[in-house]
C-alpha cells in the first residue's frame, strides 16, 4: 500500500513538473517570436563608386545583397561589401541578387565570393547584349563562377516572391519584361502619364533590370536597378500598378536614362537614396525630379556629384562621401514593421528619424 502511495505521488510530482516544463517552453517561444517581431530590418548603402551594393539583413539574419560593384581595384568593393556584413553580425550572404549583367553591377561577385560564402544567386536570365565586349565580358565571367562555385541559381519572372524569410520581396521587372497586375495598393489611374510622353526603347542591359518592390511591415522599399524609362512607363501608365513607396532606391545612379516623371510622381516617396558616385550620376535633371515631387522629405546621396554642382546637391549632412579622397562611407537605414525607420549617415555618425506614414 505504501509503495501503491508514492506511486500516485510521483505520478503526480511528474505531471506538475510536465506541465510546467510546457509553460516554461510557451512563454520562451512567445519571448523569442516577440524578440524578432522587436528586431528591425538593417540596409546598408555600401559605397561602391557609382556601382550598386546594396545588403539587407533581415530580423531573422537572413541576408540579401542586390548587386556586388566593380571587379578589381585591389578587391575594394568586396572588402566594403564583406565589411557591412559583419557590422550586420552576417557571415554568409544568403542571396546575391544582381540585377543586370553591367560592370558595376555583377563585375565584384567572384572577390566577394572569395571573402565569404554565398547561399544562390538571383538573376534575370541570360544576357542580351552581346554586342558590348565589356558587358560580354562581364556574362561570361559570371558564368563561370556559377560553374566553378555551384551556388544555386534562381530566376525569377515578374510577380514572382523571393525565397528570402523577414522580408517580402517581390520582383516587378526582369529580362524586360514587367509585373502585369497592380500590386496592392496600386492600380489608379496616373496623371503624369498624360504630360510626358514615351520614352525610345532601350536596347542594354539595363532595360532587363531585375526590379523588386521590398515590404517590411507596413514599409515598402522600390529597387529598379538600372531600369530605363520605357520599362518604367511599362509599370506606371496608363495605371500605376506599384502605388506609393516610403523608400526609393534612385534608379541608376540618379542618370537621366531613367527615374522618369512617371515613376517619380507615381511613386510619392517619403525618402530617395541615391547610389552615385562623384564622377558618375546625380544628373541635375533627375535631381530636380526627385527633390521636387509631392510628398518627398529627403533626398539621400552617396556622393557629392561633380555633375550636380553647387546648385544640385543635398546638404552635406545627408551626403555619405564629400569632396575629396575616397572614404568609402555608407548611408544605413533601419526599419521597424510599424513603418518608422531612420538613416544613419557613417560619416557624420548622425542619425535622422521618419516616424510612420
Amino acid at each position: 500500500m505504501k509503495s501503491t502511495m508514492w506511486g500516485r505521488v510521483a505520478r503526480h510530482v511528474i505531471g506538475l513538473t510536465a506541465a510546467g516544463l510546457a509553460l516554461v517552453l510557451a512563454a520562451a517561444t512567445v519571448s523569442a517570436q516577440s524578440a524578432t517581431i522587436a528586431r528591425p530590418l538593417q540596409v546598408y548603402f555600401v559605397d561602391v563608386e557609382g556601382g550598386q551594393a546594396t545588403l539587407f539583413v533581415t530580423p531573422v539574419g537572413e541576408s540579401m545583397l542586390i548587386d556586388t560593384g566593380w571587379p578589381g581595384n585591389g578587391g575594394r568593393d568586396a572588402g566594403r561589401i564583406a565589411a557591412a556584413a559583419h557590422r550586420a553580425g552576417v557571415k554568409k550572404i544568403d542571396y546575391v541578387l544582381i540585377t543586370h549583367y553591367h560592370m558595376d553591377h555583377v563585375g565584384g561577385i567572384a572577390q566577394l565570393a572569395a571573402r565569404m560564402p554565398i547561399g544562390a544567386v538571383i538573376d534575370h536570365g541570360e544576357n542580351r547584349e552581346h554586342g558590348d565586349s565589356v558587358t560580354e565580358r562581364m556574362w561570361q565571367g559570371y558564368l563561370r563562377f556559377l560553374a566553378a562555385s555551384k551556388v544555386k541559381r534562381i530566376t525569377p519572372k515578374p510577380g514572382d516572391v523571393l525565397p528570402l524569410r523577414g522580408l517580402d520581396a517581390t520582383v516587378l521587372s526582369a529580362g524586360g519584361a514587367v509585373i502585369e497586375t497592380p500590386l496592392l495598393g496600386g492600380g489608379a489611374a496616373n496623371a503624369t502619364c498624360a504630360t510626358s510622353g514615351a520614352p525610345p526603347a532601350d536596347q542594354t542591359e539595363n532595360a532587363r533590370s531585375l526590379g523588386v518592390m521590398l515590404t517590411f511591415g507596413k514599409l515598402r522599399i522600390l529597387d529598379l536597378g538600372d531600369l530605363t524609362s520605357d520599362k518604367e512607363r511599362a509599370l506606371m501608365c496608363p495605371v500605376n500598378k506599384l502605388g506609393p513607396v516610403d523608400v526609393f532606391v534612385v534608379s541608376h545612379h540618379g542618370w537621366i536614362q531613367s527615374n522618369s516623371a512617371a515613376l517619380v510622381n507615381g511613386i510619392a516617396s517619403r525618402v530617395a537614396i541615391m547610389d552615385n558616385g562623384a564622377a558618375k550620376g546625380g544628373s541635375p535633371p533627375v535631381w530636380d525630379r526627385i527633390t521636387k515631387a509631392s510628398g518627398l522629405e529627403d533626398l539621400w546621396q552617396l556622393h557629392w556629384s561633380n555633375e550636380g554642382g553647387a546648385a544640385h546637391n543635398v546638404a552635406e549632412s545627408r551626403i555619405a562621401n564629400v569632396s575629396g579622397p575616397d572614404a568609402g562611407n555608407y548611408l544605413k537605414l533601419t526599419a521597424w514593421p510599424d513603418g518608422h525607420f531612420e538613416i544613419f549617415n557613417s560619416r557624420t555618425q548622425q542619425m535622422k528619424r521618419y516616424s510612420a506614414r
